[in-house]
């Protein structure tokens, strides 16, 4: 004996397993209406009962539909590339900072002590190896570090708008860390994130 769970939502019953098969067979019941059995304390499902089960009118499995995910490979892959480029124009950046703070530095000082040097040329030398020098160290390292914080995200596809920025940074001269190497990897970069497919991936 069963009690069952009708497509009004009311419950029925107990009722027969005769009766309950004769509901499969008339469509009045499916695989997922709920049954309880006689002595049962929980719920289940007409597919799980061997007795009623045998009764379901045979389906063909419909064809799997293919669903890209986030975390499958497809645009989220793209970016992997360009990000990785990005975080070495970045490195390069670093490097190209320091050096160029301490050449200015020990340019500063040789200019100074050159021996009868114009004093207006001592006031340039002064003034791009001194003032002028430490604000370009200053701004190359900010330009750096955004970009290397643009393309960490862009690597976890977290930030469309900081993957954006960090592209566009490495894509202006005389911004751009290390022009040679910043500017090719940006453009690829800017090429990658304008495609609908690796926009998507970004949360």
């Amino acid at each position: 004996m069963y009690k069952i769970i009708g497509a009004d939502g009311k419950e029925y019953g107990p009722i027969a397993a005769d009766v309950v098969k004769k509901w499969i067979t008339e469509g009045r019941a499916n695989a997922q209406t709920k049954v309880l059995p006689d002595g049962a304390t929980e719920w289940v499902t007409v597919a799980q009962i061997p007795e009623l089960n045998a009764n379901i009118p045979t389906i063909a499995p419909a064809a799997p539909v293919y669903a890209p995910t986030a975390g499958s490979s497809g645009g989220a892959d793209l970016v992997s590339g360009p990000a990785i480029g990005l975080i070495v124009t970045a490195a390069l950046g670093f490097v190209a900072t320091v050096i160029g703070v301490v050449w200015n530095i020990v340019g500063a000082g040789m200019g100074m002590n050159q021996p009868g040097m114009d004093p207006e040329m001592q006031k340039f030398v002064t003034m791009f190896s001194g003032t002028m020098g430490v604000i370009s160290g200053i701004l190359g390292f900010l330009v750096s570090a955004l970009i290397l914080f643009g393309a960490l995200k862009m690597k976890k596809c977290q930030s469309y708008g900081w993957a954006m920025t960090a592209s566009i940074l490495a894509v202006i001269p005389c911004i751009s860390p290390c022009c040679l190497v910043g500017i090719p990897i940006g453009i690829w970069a800017l090429v990658v994130l304008s495609k609908p497919d690796v926009k998507a991936q970004f949360h």
